[in-house]
């Protein structure tokens, strides 16, 4: 009775302390402000949103345990249970029962689900893969059996109507018409024949070279197995020499790399020069071009100057051949010529003198010349004709 009374004290208060911290959390809800109340409902919804994701994949997980995981967790919870269990006699409150049915898992735990929930996923996604894949396989292997089939049906159709659908309509109601059609059934019932004991004795052969390459296969295994079990020892020596071998080989190519690495900065810089050389020796070779090209017109200038040089020296030869001849005449004769040259000037002038005059006189002679026929003109004009009367 006592521990009863005391039990119910215990809850009595553990109910006060819940009013309380209720009446406390209301307070701080209404001090909130609208913007803050948001926030906090979006938070809230958010921590509910990755709540329920985490329920479903631990329903998925769970559903997914095997029976003896089922039971092992059962065990598992049933011992955690009963270590958490109080005392009898003693009475548990509402607030401690909301408390211990609170499990929450660990960040571990939820990790290892993930995990598993992650590979599961994969695995039933390869297995779709691979089902579609096959179901892919099949479709397209019935459909090139198909377009196979439908291309010798075709094949056949136009053959048939080539070789018996012409003569059949030419020669109506003829005999020879129905044997050519039972002598190509006959024909095609024959390659039908033929081509199915083809490939029946090729899938004979493929069933014995089957065979041969199962007992090959297996013969390999069984050798493999008896040269595992005999000599594993020797196998391990053999792996770690090569293993030291393939780290020899690893240095080696790293050195070669190394190497390889400073030849083709050596190539780069090499390369570069090079470049370099070939655009000075280009821009050498347009010189060298330009230059040629001045040479040849000097060359010709040179030849037209000579020429000219050839020709004023012949020139000049002459000239002093004419000066070495020529003579001074007297200079009474100079001074007589001289005079009849000025003589020559004043009878010019003279007569240009005696033209002037005569043009002057010529053109008063055409004015009386004009005006008299202006006047006769209109005397003519005046004077009427005899006839006229």
């Amino acid at each position: 009775m006592a521990a009863a009374a005391v039990g119910d004290e215990e809850s009595e208060r553990d109910s006060v302390q819940t009013g309380e911290s209720r009446e406390e959390a209301l307070q701080d809800l209404a001090q909130l402000s609208l913007p803050q109340l948001r926030s906090l409902v979006e938070d809230i919804s958010h921590e509910y949103f990755m709540l329920s994701l985490e329920t479903t994949m631990f329903e998925k997980f769970f559903n997914r345990m095997e029976p003896r995981d089922v039971t092992s967790e059962k065990r598992g919870s049933s011992l955690d249970l009963g270590q958490a269990q109080y005392p009898r006699g003693r009475r548990k409150s509402k607030s401690r029962m909301t408390a211990d049915r609170l499990v929450c898992l660990t960040v571990e735990q939820k990790c290892d689900i993930a995990q598993r929930e992650l590979e599961e996923t994969k695995e039933d996604i390869q297995r779709l893969k691979q089902s579609s894949d096959r179901i892919l396989q099949n479709y397209l292997a019935v459909m090139e059996e198909a377009d196979i089939r439908m291309a010798d049906i075709k094949k056949a159709v136009a053959e048939f109507d080539k070789e018996i659908v012409k003569t059949i309509t030419k020669k109506k109601g003829s005999v020879i018409a129905s044997d050519k059609v039972l002598r190509y059934m006959e024909d095609k019932i024959r390659a039908r024949d033929v081509l199915k004991e083809k490939i029946r004795l090729k899938n004979d052969s493929l069933k014995v070279q089957k065979k041969k390459m199962q007992l090959q296969l297996k013969q390999k295994e069984e050798l493999g197995e008896a040269l595992h079990e005999v000599d594993f020892q020797q196998l391990k020596i053999e792996n770690a020499q090569f293993l030291e071998k393939i780290d020899e080989r690893n240095q080696e190519l790293l050195q070669l790399k190394v190497t390889v690495g400073s030849a083709l900065q050596v190539l780069n810089f090499y390369r570069k020069k090079l470049q370099n050389a070939m655009s000075v020796a280009t821009h050498l070779v347009k010189d060298i071009a330009q230059r040629k090209d001045s040479l040849d017109k000097i060359a010709r200038e040179t030849m037209l100057v000579e020429e000219e040089r050839q020709k004023a020296e012949v020139l000049n030869k002459k000239l002093r051949r004419q000066l070495s001849i020529y003579k001074v005449p007297p200079v009474l004769s100079y001074v007589h010529e001289k005079m009849a040259v000025h003589e020559l000037e004043n009878v010019v002038k003279i007569w240009e003198r005696k033209v002037e005059i005569a043009e002057m006189a010529l053109q008063s002679y055409r004015s009386i010349w004009h005006k008299a026929n202006v006047a006769s003109r209109q005397l003519q004009a005046l004077i009427p004709e005899p006839g006229s009367r």
